[in-house]
């Protein structure tokens, strides 16, 4: 008898007026605000946000030297960066605590109560995908190994195939 497989759900995403309504809910948490950042401007995962030291940033990158895989990639500076941001790092919290940050403000900001910390990377990459930023690129910028991987963000942003399917049909 077979087990049947577990439904793959689509990654749920930040979305960026969802993103303005979080970032106005945060007033003095520096902590929040510049790991929310992190992970939603340059789709870090939560250990990498925790691990990010101000020696990572380069012109215009930060360079994360240990990925999940153990991978160095470089992933873009986030728009809104400040360098008087730099001072809060390394950002000296657990990522439980991050991610009770997450749910707090998250809640506060009237977001869906299924999204997690991890959903700030999904957002990072579903914005890519609907800025037109070729999949392969969008692979490397989330440092997965297979492609198919990334590959579900593309089901998750379908944009692409409603424009195209206006403008030739």
């Amino acid at each position: 008898m077979k087990t049947q497989q577990k439904p793959r759900r689509l990654p749920k995403g930040v979305r960026t007026d969802e993103w303005e309504r979080l970032v106005s809910k945060i007033k003095d948490d520096k902590i929040a605000l510049v790991s929310f950042l992190l992970a939603y401007g340059s789709g870090m995962r939560i250990s990498e946000v925790c691990r990010c030291r101000k020696e990572h940033f380069r012109d215009k990158g930060i360079f994360i030297p240990s990925s999940k895989y153990g991978v160095e990639r470089v992933v873009p500076i986030p728009k809104g960066w400040r360098s008087s941001l730099l001072p809060t790092l390394p950002i000296k919290v657990t990522i439980r605590t991050l991610q009770r940050k997450f749910k707090l403000y998250s809640k506060r900001a009237g977001l869906n109560p299924a999204y997690s910390f991890h959903s700030l990377r999904h957002g990072f990459a579903t914005r890519l995908l609907e800025n037109g930023t070729p999949i392969n690129l969008v692979q490397l910028a989330l440092g997965h190994a297979d492609i198919s991987t990334t590959g579900i963000y593309t089901k998750a942003a379908p944009t692409d195939l409603l424009k195209a399917y206006e403008e030739n049909f």
